[in-house]
């Protein structure tokens, strides 16, 4: 299987036409084609759904996309960290965030290194911790900044100098609106939009205690912004960080009491040999802390 091919089926698969995708590729239409046909040949599978006017990833195309997608970013991140002068620093650092204030301090930060260092580049790339440990032990990304609780075994860290308060972020229409804290009590026959996180769950399963399991979860959410989009529409209220300014002027948000707090880490993993990028800006931040 080429690298080149792989190029060209995503191609195809980003345009689901194969003349569009033969003119990116300046390619003729039944080259491309050969080319399509004999990965599918190679690999054994059928990795289109071909019609007159548009072609369609099948499952294991889709598969073939995740894996491909993996492929060429660690290859471009590789050859982007080996090809930096000697005499200037330079490169991408590849860095997976959760959603927490604690991405202000560490864009802060960024800004800093790369005004003593303006070569460098920052790929952020945003997620869940599950997601961004995945991506950490394939090479895709150099450091993560991860949401307790998260095992840190396999990892150096950093811990990050900001707790996160958790809360709700309700419509400002609501009677919950008037509280000034909620209590588990306040949110028994709410509909509740819940992190999807098993480890995070645990954690607000022990703030809530009794009345957790009476809970109405109405859904489940990664990244805020959708989920801010669902209570905007009246899904229900979201449990989540106090972020700051709202998405949405009509939504606000209420603190947990008792309290409830999370710490976040920034990790690399241990015993890896890192960019020059990535480890000169590692010891910038270690000295920042």
């Amino acid at each position: 299987m080429e690298f080149r091919v792989l190029k060209y089926f995503l191609m195809v698969a980003r345009e689901e036409n194969i003349t569009k995708a033969a003119a990116l590729l300046h390619l003729t239409q039944p080259t491309l084609s050969r080319q399509l046909m004999q990965l599918e040949a190679e690999l054994g599978v059928k990795l289109f759904h071909r019609s007159k006017h548009s072609i369609i990833l099948t499952e294991d195309g889709m598969l073939l996309k995740r894996r491909a997608q993996e492929i060429v970013s660690l290859s471009d991140k590789t050859v982007q960290e080996l090809s930096h002068k000697e005499d200037v620093l330079s490169g991408e650092i590849a860095i997976g965030c959760g959603e927490t204030k604690n991405m202000l301090f560490l864009s802060e930060q960024i800004k800093k290194f790369r005004q003593k260092y303006p070569l460098v580049q920052f790929s952020i790339h945003s997620a869940i911790a599950d997601d961004i440990k995945e991506r950490i032990e394939k090479g895709i990304l150099d450091i993560g900044l991860l949401m307790e609780p998260v095992d840190v075994g396999k990892y150096e860290f950093i811990r990050m100098p900001q707790k996160e308060k958790w809360g709700i972020l309700v419509r400002k229409d609501s009677e919950l609106a008037a509280k000034e804290s909620i209590n588990p009590k306040d949110l028994t026959n709410v509909p509740l939009i819940m992190v999807k996180r098993e480890l995070v769950k645990s954690e607000l399963a022990s703030w809530f205690g009794d009345y957790y399991e009476g809970l109405q979860i109405a859904a489940t959410y990664n990244l805020i912004l959708n989920a801010a989009s669902m209570v905007e529409r009246g899904v229900g209220v979201v449990l989540c960080f106090d972020l700051g300014a709202t998405f949405y002027e009509d939504l606000c948000f209420i603190p947990l009491a008792p309290t409830l707090e999370t710490g976040s880490v920034l990790v690399w993993k241990k015993n890896q040999t890192l960019g020059s990028a990535t480890s000169q800006f590692m010891r910038y931040l270690k000295n920042a802390f």
